[in-house]
């Protein structure tokens, strides 16, 4: 982190490139930021341009490479493949994916179109899977990578009001167990990270109500807001070396809740 900072720095991730989904804001910008602050090559991938161009212009001094911002909406799947292809085309290989984006807007089941499942089942399932086999060809040549999926506590709790979301972050728990059994043999670590109620600008802006938080906090052993940039921080590890010996696993951030 930036000098003076009280958390830990990895030396392994200086210069390593790393590619995070969703990055331009919420959990996403604070995992970006995180990243850079530890000297890596951070390439993130986003449809909000404003919102990336700003967070590139902050992290552009202090740092040791500015990060790279590619405009990509992930549910276009050549738009993907498109965007990774050019990616590795400048850095040859990718060392950590965090698949960071999805979408958790609220929806009733009586609600729930096939149009509407396929659209959320792609920017919160579907788009970790193909992000993940198009890093792991370089990865497989380099004999070592990590990529870190992030779910939620929604399928855990359970939530309401979210199934189709609640459905692909419980399948992104499989999806991560698998993918580590397949990839181990190459030293390719795949984690998950659960997030709980974190305190982003959206969470605020659209759902973070006064009694909502009341909620939260009544569920939660620690009685405040959990922040991004604590998320941000066990991905951090999970990405180092100093977390060689881990996979197959899903990490709770969450005060407590679960």
């Amino acid at each position: 982190m930036a000098q003076g900072s009280p958390f830990a720095t990895y030396p392994s991730l200086l210069d390593r490139v790393v590619v995070v989904t969703g990055g331009a804001s919420g959990i996403g910008e604070a995992i970006v930021e995180a990243f850079a602050a530890n000297g890596a090559r951070v390439v993130f991938l986003d449809i909000q341009t404003e919102a990336a161009e700003r967070l590139v212009v902050r992290l552009t001094d202090g740092n040791a490479y500015a990060p790279v911002f590619v405009r990509c909406d992930l549910t276009d799947m050549s738009a993907l493949q498109g965007a990774v292809e050019s990616i590795l085309g400048e850095f040859d290989a990718v060392d950590v994916l965090v698949n960071n984006a999805g979408n958790d807007t609220r929806h009733m089941i009586e609600e729930v179109t096939p149009e509407f499942w396929d659209r959320t089942i792609a920017i919160n399932l579907k788009q970790q899977f193909f992000m993940a086999q198009a890093v792991i060809p370089g990865m497989r040549r380099a004999g070592r990578g990590s990529i870190v999926n992030m779910s939620s506590i929604a399928w855990m709790i359970p939530s309401t009001n979210v199934p189709v979301y609640v459905t692909a972050k419980a399948g992104i728990v499989g999806m991560t167990r698998t993918l580590a059994h397949e990839l181990g043999r190459w030293n390719i670590r795949v984690n998950c990270v659960l997030p709980g109620a974190i305190a982003t600008e959206r969470q605020r802006r659209l759902w973070l109500t006064p009694e909502y938080e009341a909620e939260v906090l009544t569920a939660q052993a620690l009685q405040r807001l959990i922040e991004p940039e604590e998320v941000a921080r066990l991905i951090l590890f999970l990405a180092a070396d100093d977390s060689s010996a881990i996979t197959n696993q899903s990490y709770v951030v969450d005060g407590g809740w679960v």
